[in-house]
């Protein structure tokens, strides 16, 4: 069962582009209890998708935006050639994904909706950034808010790292929480809230 504009849902949306339109909902995948928001559609709309990349970039502010495969790599990746803000995309992906040298690649323990997994960074990748005084600040940017398992283990990794760039050591924050879609129904919000800013284009409430 496909459903637009996501069905037996409440959506609120205060841009001016009316983005609830875009996406689809699937109810029941990739298992029974998972109800599926698919962004993909805004790659077949230029402007939907043009306009949230711009509204992504000015909710960025850091040179540095750290980004979970999949799909967030397909919104992430264009702030490159269109933000003067915006420097470097750091990949987070998943097990057997990123070639490391040895003490470069980082695991994070995660819990989603589906259950545990484990996700992986490089600090060479951050390094490959911009610091900002003794700081490599973070943008977190990602597809879907929902119980904030995923953003909250990654960020708190990060916030532990140090990262040492020609004899000097950085410390690594993340600055802010940006996702496109947030199910506030699993209070994932608040989770990160104590960690940075959180900030959504579209909400998507339960009856």
């Amino acid at each position: 069962m496909q459903c637009r504009n996501v069905c037996g849902k409440t959506l609120k949306q205060t841009d001016i582009m009316n983005y609830t339109d875009i996406i689809n909902h699937y109810p029941d995948f990739p298992k029974p209890g998972i109800d599926f928001i698919d962004i993909i559609p805004f790659l077949s709309n230029k402007e939907a998708f043009s306009q949230l990349v711009a509204d992504i970039d000015a909710s960025v502010h850091s040179p540095n935006v750290i980004t979970v495969e999949a799909r967030g790599f397909l919104f992430a990746a264009p702030l490159l050639t269109q933000s003067k803000q915006v420097q470097n995309i750091v990949p987070i992906r998943k097990k057997g994904k990123l070639p490391f040298a040895t003490g470069d690649l980082r695991e994070v323990q995660i819990m989603k909706e589906y259950g545990p997994d484990h996700v992986f960074y490089r600090l060479s990748d951050i390094a490959a950034g911009r610091p900002e005084g003794d700081t490599f600040y973070l943008s977190f940017f990602d597809d879907i808010l929902a119980t904030g398992g995923t953003a909250s283990g990654i960020a708190e990794s990060l916030n532990r790292e140090r990262i040492v760039l020609d004899g000097k050591e950085y410390k690594v924050k993340v600055r802010e929480f940006i996702f496109v879609v947030e199910l506030p129904d699993l209070h994932g919000r608040a989770r990160l809230e104590s960690i940075a800013p959180v900030k959504s284009f579209v909400k998507i409430e339960g009856d």
